[in-house]
């Protein structure tokens, strides 16, 4: 099984990427929330790689971190769930917000994904629920003040890992401060 591929980006569409690994250009289709972050064409990247066998098909789907991959994986894990509509899921919303719908039970939400009506919906939330907040060092929903910051460090140019890292350090500490204490606290921890 492919787990990773680490290679350049040959050509993007909205429905994957084309990866250039050692001479080999792997398509990997990725959900539309992934594509929008991939680097330009000629620029390298890594991608969490959900290998998808069957009698007549082989497919790659891409995903820019682990925990991606994993939703990914709880979902298709769901009856009737299959790679396309997890794929489609994960296009109408980005990681975190698809999370935050599972753990609130909004149903409205889940059932706005084209192919996913209201009793597919209800499934997702049964079915995910009590998982979905059982992804390790991240919490059901990440909003408010740890939103900005989070996006705020990325337009800074930090990795999405430094500041997952620096988020889940932060912790308890992030409930007591403001948005510009908790910038220099962060920024403070990244500098070390």
């Amino acid at each position: 099984m492919i787990g990773r591929l680490e290679g350049t980006v040959l050509d993007k569409s909205a429905g994957g990427v084309l990866l250039g690994v050692g001479g080999v250009g792997y398509e990997v289709q990725c959900p539309l929330t992934v594509i929008d972050r991939l680097p330009r064409k000629g620029a390298s990247c890594t991608l969490s790689i959900h290998t998808y066998v069957r009698e007549d098909q082989l497919s790659l789907f891409g995903f820019g971190s682990v925990d991606e991959r994993r939703l990914f994986r709880q979902l298709i894990g769901v009856s009737g769930i299959g790679p396309r509509l997890g794929l489609a899921c994960l296009s109408g919303m980005d990681a975190e917000t698809l999370i935050a719908a599972i753990a609130n039970s909004d149903v409205k939400a889940l059932s706005r994904t084209p192919g996913i009506g209201k009793r597919t919906a209800e499934r997702i939330v049964l079915e995910l629920k009590d998982k979905v907040g059982g992804v390790p060092g991240r919490p059901a929903a990440r909003g408010g003040l740890l939103a900005d910051l989070e996006s705020a460090l990325g337009n800074l140019g930090y990795s999405a890992r430094e500041v997952e890292k620096l988020l889940v350090s932060l912790g308890e500490d992030a409930a007591s401060m403001d948005f510009e204490s908790l910038l220099r606290e962060a920024l403070k921890r990244l500098r070390r």
